[in-house]
């Protein structure tokens, strides 16, 4: 299941670059998004909660002379994560489908292709295999930035971001490289015979104390730049400004960075993820109150939305710097919220965009007059974002302020602070932009919502309101895992050398 959910995206990338015409590719396209989000809820179907182990295990030989395979999985931390991209993926190409006008097979075989990528970093099981999806994810999002950007600078902010990525991989690899020796010197078993990637056998691996450290440090500097965590956050308002909406949508929407920080930074050096937790909070903290200020003074849309982004990704930070049950669970809650909530704001500025060339809070004002459905949406995203009861923000943003509360009052009243800080640049910002009278002649004569447009936004907007008011649905799919998760860190029993050769994975 897991390599048909990989492979489709891929497959129907070939397929839309070999097709005939602009409207097949974009049938193709419309239909393998689809057909890969069926998929996804399929397998979230096959899932079982009440197991808080890895399913769907699939495990295959690729490099056996490195012992690196293509080893898949998913648990509750990972499973959502499937159908929300599916799904955040599907948006964008809906919502690109009349705003692309050159080279649309290139266009959208490369949203496919980033589609089958990101699926394989949220199942990938080898760190090696993860590695290999990381870095597949930076030539589709290179092209997208660079050629269909809507800035002057697009290419700038494409090469800028690829420079980032890669200065990130650096430490990553340095990392995955260390623990799969250090497995081979516990276990006695000559390089490279004794090399292990594989992620539920390392989990299990003791590693000294001096190296956990080492570890811990490198995976995380290596995350913190695609989170992104102050001060490597800047490559995002960029690409917010000179890249197309929908694809800063899948950026500010699939936050892979905060979710390597938890399934291997977090698990694989858990005694220096204990002791620098403190480090770890406080990183959260200042990247959420810092970001937050930078948005008050935000005039752009797309902009504020990136600093938003930015700060939201704090707070998630701070609730997995509280090691407690309710920080893991509202900072995967929130992860699982960017998709529907950040990426559909920025979708909403990308119709903005496109109708009046512009989302400078100068040439908005009386939106709400002229297109209601289009506030309408906005509007309910924006409370979302907020934290708004009857929304999905708001058990997720109780959740982490509860969690940051009970693992330090200080983490909580920053929380607090950035939740205030929240509300007023959205506010602010909506306040100027879409209230009051009209006052340019282009937003009088702005469209609302297309029928398709509308379609496709209801889709986030039901499911914020069913996560709002039945958020249980959600938590009792991680909460096993996320037991087991803190499990981990806060109890780290030792294995011998010879146990550890003999772990595997039950299906």
């Amino acid at each position: 299941m897991l390599s048909l959910i990989i492979l489709l995206p891929l497959l129907g990338a070939i397929a839309t670059g070999l097709s005939g015409n602009a409207r097949l590719t974009k049938q193709i396209a419309v239909s393998v998004a689809g057909l890969e989000l069926v998929l996804t809820m399929f397998a979230v179907s096959m899932f079982n909660a009440d197991v808080g182990d890895f399913q769907l295990v699939e495990h295959y030989a690729w490099i056996p002379s490195l012992n690196i395979e293509f080893f898949v999985g998913i648990d509750g931390i990972s499973v959502l994560f499937l159908p929300m991209s599916a799904l955040l993926t599907l948006m964008a190409i809906v919502a690109s489908w009349n705003s692309i006008q050159h080279l649309g097979r290139f266009h959208f075989a490369l949203l496919l292709a980033l589609e089958g990528v990101t699926m394989g970093l949220f199942s990938a099981l080898d760190m090696m295999l993860f590695f290999f999806f990381w870095e597949l994810t930076l030539p589709p999002l290179f092209f997208l930035i660079g050629l269909w950007g809507i800035g002057p600078e697009r290419c700038n902010a494409a090469t800028k971001y690829i420079l980032f990525m890669l200065f990130a991989g650096v430490p990553l690899l340095f990392a995955i490289i260390l623990l799969a020796v250090n497995h081979a010197t516990e276990t006695g078993v000559s390089i490279p015979e004794g090399l292990s990637f594989n992620l539920p056998v390392l989990l299990k691996t003791p590693l000294p104390g001096n190296l956990q450290e080492i570890v811990f440090l490198l995976l995380l500097l290596g995350f913190a730049v695609k989170a992104p965590l102050a001060p490597f956050h800047t490559w995002l308002p960029t690409a917010a400004m000179e890249g197309p909406a929908h694809t800063t949508a899948l950026l500010t929407g699939l936050k892979l960075g905060v979710y390597g920080i938890i399934r291997f930074t977090m698990p694989l050096a858990p005694s220096a993820a204990v002791e620098y937790s403190w480090v770890l909070g406080i990183l959260g903290a200042v990247t959420l109150i810092y970001s937050a200020l930078i948005a008050l003074q935000q005039t752009n849309l797309r902009r504020l939305l990136a600093y938003a982004g930015v700060s939201h990704v704090g707070l998630v930070i701070i609730g997995i710097a509280s090691l407690n049950m309710q920080g893991i669970q509202g900072a995967i809650f929130q992860l699982l919220n960017f998709t529907l909530i950040a990426g559909s704001l920025m979708l909403i500025a990308g119709f903005i965009q496109q109708r009046l060339g512009s989302t400078e809070a100068l040439h908005l004002g009386g939106l709400a007059q002229v297109s209601p459905r289009l506030t309408g949406f906005y509007f309910l995203f924006m409370l979302a974002s907020m934290g708004i009861p009857g929304t999905n923000g708001f058990p997720a943003e109780l959740l982490l302020i509860i969690g940051a509360l009970l693992a330090h009052p200080s983490l909580g009243i920053t929380a607090l602070a950035g939740a205030v800080l929240n509300a007023a640049y959205m506010l602010t910002f909506t306040r100027r932009a879409f209230l009051g009278p009209v006052t340019q002649s282009g937003v009088n004569r702005m469209q609302d919502l297309r029928p398709r447009e509308w379609a496709l936004l209801c889709i986030p907007a039901v499911l914020i309101l069913a996560l709002g008011f039945f958020p249980n649905n959600l938590l009792k799919v991680n909460r096993l895992s996320a037991e087991l998760w803190l499990s981990r860190l806060l109890d780290q029993p030792a294995l011998q050398s010879d146990e550890i050769a003999g772990l595997s994975v039950v299906p």
